[in-house]
């Protein structure tokens, strides 16, 4: 089989590798990509509802994860969410912000794809897919890459292979077992940004309630998030719950707490007020979902009667149950749901600067294959971003 030779040889095709690919082809580096999927960007595809959560304008190092939380920050001082909006306006996708800081295209993720493959084509950088690397040496100064459509030569190796989450999609440990055959530290890998299982016991009392979704306050040890709750047939999900699932341990507890902007004990002691013959059951079925309410009293959680019966004490007890309530998950939905994967090359074994690594000259590694996981709605993309544009440059 052929021998091809290039200057810069970038491993996996997601939104990390395609930045790192325009900055190095900016400095006029021969580049090549090489992936094993049949098309660029699939995680970039069905993100945000296939409508690409392609950045946040909140993004700084405290809202990621990280065994250095300060090893990001040289990569966003240099490449800033205003960075790539600018952009994504210069090829005119309209886009506009969801909430929080999450910046969504108005139309598809595909605008985002078809942008990033331009600036590929525009600066040289090229990409060939259904390559699948077989196997990574390095001689003297030289990265041998062999894969099933011949072996490709160059001084500066990229691995852009990401994590382990959604493996129907492609995802595989390629990137991590790498790192270690050339004695580079993983940290441990876990399913993160992922929903919850219910415990045997949960599951008989919440599984025919799939679909409702609560304003709630989650929180796990002193860490915590403020967006919906979601339940499935299978455990809980939403917003607020893939975010705490990145601080949540086996074991654990999760607290919730309840339409958090309600003062409780106020509402209850008014609506006695207004009518002592409205039953406590028809007040909660006024501000929570319906069939949810209902089930607290089926379960025997709550005692229906008439507002005037309810005392100071009952409404005290009636506030700690909403404002307090808990579960222990079972466990998570793993990989197949999670939306990234926590841990990875370790931040000890990378220049933060050029994300090169301290042991292995020319070897390089960015995006979700690192030891960065960011918070849910857009903050993971900003992160591949950042490092392939610190990396590039740097080729």
């Amino acid at each position: 089989m052929n021998n091809t030779n290039c200057d810069v040889l970038i491993i996996g095709a997601g939104g990390a590798g395609l930045m790192c690919a325009i900055h190095a082809g900016k400095k006029g580096r021969k580049v090549i990509v090489l992936d094993h999927a049949e098309k660029v960007g699939k995680k970039i595809l069905i993100s945000g509802g296939g409508r690409c959560n392609f950045t946040n304008t909140g993004a700084s190092a405290d809202r990621y994860q990280s065994g250095n939380k300060h090893f990001m920050k040289s990569a966003f001082g240099r490449y800033t969410p205003d960075n790539f909006i600018n952009l994504v306006e210069s090829y005119n996708i309209a886009y506009h912000e969801k909430k929080l800081g999450q910046q969504f295209c108005d139309k598809s993720a595909q605008q985002i794809v078809d942008m990033l493959l331009n600036e590929c084509a525009e600066n040289g950088a090229k990409i060939q897919l259904n390559t699948e690397v077989r196997n990574v040496e390095k001689n003297n100064s030289t990265f041998n890459v062999s894969t099933n459509k011949g072996t490709f030569s160059a001084a500066k190796l990229v691995v852009a292979t990401g994590g382990l989450s959604i493996p129907k999609m492609g995802a595989t440990n390629f990137g991590h077992k790498l790192a270690e055959k050339f004695n580079l530290e993983v940290t441990e890998l876990t399913p993160a940004l992922v929903p919850f299982t219910f415990s045997t016991k949960d599951l008989e009392r919440y599984t025919d309630l799939s679909g409702i979704s609560i304003d709630a306050d989650v929180s796990c040890g002193k860490t915590s998030f403020r967006e919906n709750i979601l339940i499935t047939h299978r455990g809980v999900s939403g917003p607020a719950i893939l975010q705490i699932s990145s601080y949540w341990k086996p074991g654990q507890e999760i607290k919730i707490r309840m339409l958090p902007e309600l003062n409780w004990q106020e509402y209850l002691k008014e609506k006695r007020a207004e009518n002592g013959k409205a039953e406590l059951k028809t007040v909660l079925c006024d501000i929570l979902p319906k069939r949810f309410a209902q089930r607290l009293f089926e379960w025997g959680d709550m005692q229906n009667k008439p507002m005037a019966e309810l005392g100071d004490k009952e409404i005290r007890r009636i506030e700690e149950y909403f404002t307090n309530f808990r579960i222990k998950p079972n466990g998570t939905e793993g990989y197949r749901k999670a939306e990234v994967t926590l841990g990875g090359v370790s931040t000890k074994e990378l220049d933060a600067k050029t994300l090169e690594s301290k042991k292995v000259q020319g070897l390089h590694f960015i995006g979700e294959v690192v030891d960065v996981t960011g918070w849910l709605g857009g903050y993971n993309f900003q992160w591949a971003w950042a490092s392939g544009f610190a990396c590039g440059q740097s080729l």
